[in-house]
C-alpha cells in the first residue's frame, strides 16, 4: 500500500459537548502507536474506512464525472485514501481527542477525494483567464457590470486579473488553476483576496444613482 509522506494541515477539532469521552479515539492513537502488528492491523482497517469514505466523496460527485470510467474513479479512490492516511500519520500529534478520531481522519480523506475529483472533472479542459470572456455569465446591471469590468481591467495586475476571472467569474475550481499555473492554493487565496478588496473599494466609491 502506497503512503504518502505529505504533510497536510491538520482539520480544526469541534469542541465535544460536555466532558464526555469517545472511548474510541485513544484506543485508535494508541494502536497506529503501537508494536509493528498492531500498528499494521489498524492501518489496514483505517485504510479501509478511508477508502469507503473517499468513494462517498466521489459518489457524490458523479455527475461531474460521468466521463471517467468505474476503474479509474476507483483508482482514484485509492490514491485519495492513501494519501489522507499519509496525512494523518504525519498530523497524528495534533489530534485531541476533541472529537471522534474516526470524524477527524474521514476529514483528510474528504479533502483528498475533493481536490482529486476537482482536478480530474476539468482534466484537458481550456480554462479561459479572461474576463471579457465571462461578461455575459455575470450577473448585475448594466452599469454594475460596466464598472466592475472598468475596474478588473485598470486596477487589478495581469496576474490578479487572471486570477479573477477564473475563480470568481468562470467557476475555474482554486486547487486546478494552482496545478496549471505551478503554484499553492494559498498563493491564489492572497491574489483574490488583494484582487477583491481592491474592487470592493473601486465600487463602493461609485457615486449612486
Amino acid at each position: 500500500m502506497r503512503r504518502s509522506t505529505m504533510k497536510r494541515e491538520a482539520p480544526r477539532e469541534k469542541p465535544a459537548a460536555g466532558s464526555a469521552r469517545h472511548d474510541d479515539s485513544h484506543e485508535w492513537v494508541a494502536m497506529l502507536r503501537g508494536p509493528t502488528a498492531v500498528r499494521e492491523e489498524a492501518l489496514a482497517e483505517l485504510h479501509a474506512l478511508l477508502l469507503r469514505g473517499a468513494r462517498f466523496k466521489l459518489n457524490r460527485s458523479r455527475r461531474a464525472l460521468s466521463h471517467v470510467p468505474d476503474a479509474e474513479l476507483d483508482a482514484i479512490a485509492i490514491q485519495a485514501a492513501d494519501d489522507a492516511l499519509g496525512a494523518i500519520l504525519a498530523n497524528l500529534d495534533s489530534f485531541r481527542g476533541a472529537s471522534r478520531f474516526t470524524t477527524w481522519a474521514s476529514k483528510f480523506v474528504l479533502v483528498e477525494a475533493g481536490v482529486r475529483s476537482r482536478r480530474r472533472a476539468w482534466a484537458g479542459r481550456e480554462i479561459s483567464r479572461d474576463a471579457e470572456a465571462s461578461s455575459e455569465q455575470t450577473a448585475g446591471d448594466a452599469e454594475t457590470l460596466r464598472a466592475v469590468r472598468h475596474a478588473v481591467e485598470t486596477l487589478l495586475t495581469a496576474h490578479q486579473r487572471e486570477v479573477f476571472a477564473a475563480v470568481a467569474l468562470n467557476g475555474v475550481p482554486i486547487d486546478v488553476l494552482a496545478d496549471r499555473l505551478g503554484t499553492t492554493r494559498g498563493a491564489l487565496y492572497r491574489t483574490l483576496r488583494d484582487g477583491r478588496r481592491k474592487l470592493r473599494a473601486a465600487l463602493a466609491a461609485q457615486p449612486s444613482t
